[in-house]
């Protein structure tokens, strides 16, 4: 086959389930942000999918199962703690409530959760098209591994870095800047990054899938661009004290070395 074959449809009806059950919650609970915690789990479902209905490969197909949950259970996990410590709707979503007030849940539908719905679909085509091939798995799979690792390792230890440092009332109004985030603004989203790359060196190996690349590139614009580092530092020096700063010495997305301090700016 040359596409995802019999595994796109049964996980386009299992995403669309949970994205719809998700999206009634939100209009019961008036928070349209419940749909966060979700986004990894959707990808969980897709793999399982795969896994199940996929005539390919088993080894892949169980693998590719396996490295999906470990990191959207995780995402999934942590999310909804945070989501638990911080009740209310998010200010992204409150935002765009505003600003559709007569007809935000039918707006919330289409704009918000369909079309992370569609994302998904489209992030998890190289789990989608694998499944389906019948080339074993191999030693080229190991870079994607290592890749995988590197990227699940920096995001859960950036998350963790970032939830203690908040649980800390003495650094209420304060910039992170310690830990992996003394190397990159977001640690988190790199990780993010490397992970999804890496998932598809695994699955390059299964033979005419390399257009599937359109999985880690789509995914790499969003944290870079769209809903991820672009959206968060769209205004956050106005509302936090010192990170205007923190942009002038910190890299943006991949992890360097600190710039020295100016003079200006050497002390907090």
């Amino acid at each position: 086959m040359s596409g995802p074959g019999v595994v796109l449809p049964w996980a386009a009806a299992v995403v669309g389930v949970l994205i719809l059950a998700t999206w009634l919650l939100s209009l019961r609970l008036k928070d349209a942000s419940v749909i966060d915690p979700v986004w990894g789990a959707a990808f969980v479902c897709v793999a399982a999918v795969a896994a199940l209905t996929g005539d390919g490969a088993p080894a892949r197909r169980w693998l590719l199962l396996g490295l999906t949950a470990v990191w959207g259970l995780r995402l999934t996990l942590h999310l909804t703690r945070r989501k638990l410590h911080e009740p209310g709707e998010d200010r992204r979503y409150a935002a765009m409530r505003t600003a559709h007030p007569a007809n935000f849940a039918v707006w919330s539908l289409v704009y918000v959760y369909l079309v992370q719905a569609l994302l998904v679909l489209i992030i998890s085509l190289p789990l989608q098209v694998a499944a389906e091939r019948t080339t074993g798995l191999g030693w080229a799979a190991i870079p994607g591994l290592a890749l995988f690792a590197l990227g699940l390792g920096f995001e859960a230890v950036g998350d963790e870095q970032l939830r203690r440092f908040k649980a800390d009332p003495g650094n209420r109004g304060q910039v992170m800047d310690r830990g992996l985030w003394r190397y990159t603004r977001h640690p988190n989203y790199f990780g993010d990054a490397c992970v999804w790359w890496g998932l598809w060196l695994v699955t390059l190996q299964a033979g005419g899938s390399w257009w599937t690349v359109v999985s880690p590139l789509v995914m790499s614009l969003l944290l870079v661009r769209v809903s991820g580092k672009g959206l968060l530092e769209r205004d956050i020096a106005e509302r936090r004290p010192g990170y205007a700063d923190y942009v002038r010495r910190t890299s943006g997305f991949l992890p360097l070395p600190p710039a020295r301090p100016s003079n200006d700016h050497a002390s907090r």
